[in-house]
């Protein structure tokens, strides 16, 4: 629901809270109770990210989750399925706090439309509209579940041509469109168009003495350390129909030291 352990640690605390100065004998159906409630401050959370849109990074994920992607490794499978669940919380960033809410609760929990109209303060088939709004969202928004050879192959691709300054075969594996958006210790920088995002890529690319493949929030990309072994950059791609559409990187040390890293191999 809320993409952040720390949100969600939060959450079920003042749940727990509530409940212990509530009379246990007034409760009928208590999961009922605690869904309601958990459902409830939840919503105030989302609510309350879009007031402040500083309080979430990125894609809408307030935590920068890194999962190793070495597809040699019996590990395989559980960067898969962190894959699936980061992919998911990136495509739920689409809807608005109400449309989350109940796309979550009913199409993945299966908790009825009446009892989410509840939380919401909605009739039933108020909630069913919400719920049909959110799905044509999460159709249109919806990413691929894993990373495949195909896009690995593409990044792999752009590495070699920012390593050797290949400015033509940049131009090759980039869309025409490709946005490009930067955050550093100074604020986000945002590049658009293949040309200017190639020449921007040849310029730092001598700056990488090491780097790994990884997971960024459920999408392909590589973490990169200095010759000193400080870390230098998160970057992650977003690649559609061979070619990169999105690339992010994170180059802001504060938030390059607060984020759980590999170790560099």
């Amino acid at each position: 629901m809320l993409g952040s352990h720390a949100d969600a640690e939060d959450v079920v605390q003042e749940a727990w809270m509530r409940l212990a100065r509530q009379d246990a004998t007034t409760i009928e159906n208590l999961p009922g109770w605690l869904t309601t409630v958990v459902g409830r401050i939840s919503l105030d959370v989302l609510r309350s990210r879009q007031v402040r849109p500083e309080a979430s990074y990125g894609d809408g994920l307030s935590e920068l989750v890194i999962t190793v992607d070495d597809s040699a490794e019996p590990e395989e499978v559980v960067a898969l399925a962190d894959s699936v669940g980061l992919a998911l919380l990136v495509v739920l960033d689409a809807l608005g706090p109400s449309e989350r809410l109940t796309f979550v609760l009913h199409d993945l929990f299966g908790v009825p439309f009446a009892e989410i109209g509840q939380i919401l303060g909605k009739s039933a088939d108020a909630t069913k509209m919400i719920a049909s709004r959110a799905r044509r969202k999460v159709r249109a928004n919806e990413r691929p579940a894993f990373v495949g050879p195909e896009q690995r192959q593409v990044i792999t691709a752009f590495r070699a041509a920012t390593r050797g300054g290949d400015f033509e075969a940049l131009l090759r594996v980039l869309d025409p469109d490709v946005r490009l958006t930067v955050d550093t210790p100074n604020g986000v920088v945002v590049t658009l168009g293949a040309t200017a995002v190639a020449a921007g890529a040849r310029m730092v690319s001598g700056a990488v003495a090491r780097h790994r493949a990884v997971l960024v929030n459920g999408l392909p990309g590589y973490v990169s350390w200095r010759e000193d072994g400080t870390p230098l950059s998160i970057i992650s791609f977003t690649v559609v129909d061979g070619r990169i559409a999105a690339i992010a990187i994170v180059a802001d040390p504060a938030k390059l030291a607060s984020t759980h890293l590999p170790d560099p191999v």
